[in-house]
């Protein structure tokens, strides 16, 4: 607790990638996802703003492009989002490649595109296929209005491990357990939060559309438990995933 009474606490505040050219990425990002641009401090970050996480967009000192693998530790930002269908239409019309809008088992209505640099994204809508929506999409807003960063996922074979270091050393709560049936992984997310999900079991299916309408950014961890499967970390210097930021907001 601070001096003044208020208590300090960490947030998950963006990701840091290591790009070729920030600010034709940071374009993108800004003319077809809807996101603002910070320069503050010299670094050029892009988001939506307010407790959710930002992408800080770093010089790679190399000029080669990112090539996405399945065994990269990281895998990609998910946007949140009211209607999924309207941000797809949009970003069709706009000539942006976007895979079409499913129901995946019973996680979450999603699609997925990569980015002009090679970085994966999600956009995963707040309910799921079927179900009333948490607003109507605005067509006249970016992605139909109402996005935020939602998750940043790592991927991680030593579950103990990332769990120790999350959980225990950072004090993040572990929110929601999702098992992919035959997928070979499953998924965990953690926060900084004193959020309750509505059922206690961490595995109810009904803790992930209110997940996925939560106001901050949630670290989501996709456990490869497959025999044999490894994660291949970032080099420095290379394009690519540079690690998580965190920070301290007083309240």
């Amino acid at each position: 607790m601070s001096a003044n009474g208020s208590r300090t606490a960490a947030r998950l505040a963006g990701v840091a990638l290591n790009v070729a050219v920030p600010e034709k990425l940071a374009e993108f990002y800004t003319h077809h996802l809807g996101m603002t641009v910070d320069r503050s401090a010299d670094l050029l970050r892009v988001g939506y703003g307010g407790p959710t996480a930002c992408l800080e967009l770093r010089r790679s000192p190399s000029p080669d492009p990112y090539v996405h693998d399945a065994s990269d530790e990281y895998w990609k930002i998910g946007i949140t989002l009211p209607d999924v269908d309207m941000a797809f239409e949009q970003l069709s019309r706009a000539g942006v490649a976007v895979t079409q809008p499913r129901q995946f088992l019973d996680i979450g209505y999603m699609c997925h595109l990569t980015d002009p640099q090679g970085f994966q994204i999600e956009l995963l809508q707040h309910t799921f296929e079927g179900q009333p929506r948490t607003s109507p999409g605005n067509p006249d807003l970016p992605l139909g209005g109402g996005a935020r960063i939602g998750q940043i996922t790592l991927r991680v074979v030593d579950l103990e491990g990332a769990l120790a270091l999350y959980q225990r050393s950072l004090d993040m709560r572990l929110l929601s357990k999702q098992i992919v049936a035959g997928g070979y992984f499953t998924l965990y997310f953690l926060a900084f939060t004193d959020d309750t999900p509505p059922d206690s079991d961490i595995e109810a299916v009904v803790n992930r559309p209110w997940l996925w309408q939560r106001p901050y950014t949630t670290l989501e961890l996709q456990h490869l438990s497959e025999p044999g499967r490894t994660v291949r970390h970032a080099s420095a210097g290379n394009t690519g995933y540079a690690g998580l930021l965190l920070a301290d907001h007083k309240y």
